[in-house]
């Protein structure tokens, strides 16, 4: 056991320490001391500002990923809505489904008959683990195909 105990010796602050051990006394400057505990203060303050600053980064890259995965996934599957109309364009009995593979991620599509002229296309784009999915419902194709709504499904 070290027993920690402040003494004046020679107008200079010391340190005195003494061993249970040996029993004697020795002397040892504290000059440095308090800029030794400042330092090291500092740099424990440093070091985690800097680890919070590059979690923080870590989090805002997941997340900027992940929207940009979604923004694709959203435009798959608007594309494979429009390859579903261009289906419905050049055959106007067309009912079936398909797919798309473009870029990172893949499409579906499935038309179904919903009696006449009205068709619903459902759709859906996949980018990794992100899955957007749309709806398209139609109500004429001749002269022209209208779109009645065309909307986001969960």
């Amino acid at each position: 056991m070290i027993i920690l105990k402040y003494k004046k010796w020679y107008n200079q602050r010391s340190i005195a320490i003494k061993s249970i051990v040996k029993g004697q006394w020795s002397m040892v400057p504290s000059r440095g001391f308090i800029t030794l505990i400042s330092v090291l203060v500092v740099g424990a303050v440093g070091i985690a500002v800097t680890l919070s600053i590059i979690l923080l980064g870590v989090g805002f890259g997941r997340t900027s990923f992940a929207v940009s995965q979604s923004s694709q996934a959203k435009a798959l599957a608007n594309a494979c809505a429009e390859e579903g109309l261009e289906k419905i364009r050049e055959s106007a009995s067309f009912t079936g489904s398909g797919n798309l593979s473009m870029g990172q991620g893949t499409c579906t599509y499935t038309v179904t008959s919903q009696g006449g002229s009205n068709r619903t296309i459902t759709s859906s784009g996949t980018v990794g683990t992100i899955v957007r999915k749309t709806s398209t419902a139609i109500n004429a194709i001749n002269p022209y195909i209208t779109p009645t709504s065309w909307q986001e499904i969960p």
